[in-house]
């Protein structure tokens, strides 16, 4: 498992990985053993007895452990080069914003936090909690009516944008300090006060590759992700 925590050059990451250190006398090694592999074969055909010929089960079988042994290195050439691809990809990933499901974020000093959740059905008393890393109720936000659908908002520590509008409520002379910050979407969804789910905005610290290719984001406020479960690249 391997870590990619910044993009400086695309060739120390697959350094890190090992994927380039196969040496060239390596690679001759391997070939002269299919060499040999295929010469002992070929002796042994030639000084078989003629009375008491191998069997064709047997030759078939040895047939098959030659393919299994070049198809093992074919796969293993693939492997690697997959590997070397993920690693690009990694590197490039670090130090961008992402946006995945999750209740926290982290707001950065002049940064917007951006966030997302969907109404099953349009509601007019939507409100927004935002906390700090405390526990403690930082902003209570009355947000309103709000349409059947995605909801999009944008948060800068004060000042709250939904749906492309700002929105015209007491924020408060100060904006909230840098830090991380949990955010509470409630609404009334036919008849029933729920707790949306919602997805944010947070920037990709590292990234980790795991023995099988994967790649997991190691997100600011968030923690660790499956790249599969991201919603939107920023």
């Amino acid at each position: 498992m391997t870590t990619v925590g910044s993009t400086n050059s695309s060739s120390s990451v697959t350094d890190n990985l090992s994927i380039n250190k196969k040496t060239e006398t390596k690679k001759n090694n391997n070939e002269l053993g299919q060499a040999a592999f295929l010469e002992l074969m070929i002796t042994q055909m030639n000084n078989q007895n003629p009375l008491s010929p191998q069997d064709n089960s047997e030759f078939v079988a040895q047939l098959a452990q030659f393919s299994s042994v070049e198809g093992l290195e074919r796969l293993n050439k693939t492997f690697n080069s997959f590997m070397s691809n993920n690693a690009l990809q990694a590197s490039s990933l670090v130090g961008r914003s992402v946006t995945v499901e999750s209740d926290k974020s982290t707001l950065t000093k002049g940064g917007i936090v951006s966030g997302s959740a969907d109404l099953a059905y349009s509601t007019d008393n939507l409100k927004m909690n935002i906390y700090d890393e405390s526990g403690a109720l930082v902003q209570k936000i009355p947000v309103g009516k709000v349409s059947q659908g995605e909801m999009v908002f944008r948060w800068d520590g004060q000042n709250l944008e939904v749906n492309g509008e700002l929105l015209d409520w007491e924020a408060g002379d100060a904006a909230a300090a840098a830090g991380e910050y949990k955010f509470e979407i409630t609404a009334d969804q036919n008849g029933k006060n729920e707790a949306l789910k919602t997805s944010l905005s947070a920037n990709v610290n590292s990234v980790t590759i795991g023995e099988n290719g994967a790649l997991i984001l190691n997100l600011a406020g968030v923690g660790a992700v499956d790249a599969s479960k991201v919603k939107q690249f920023n």
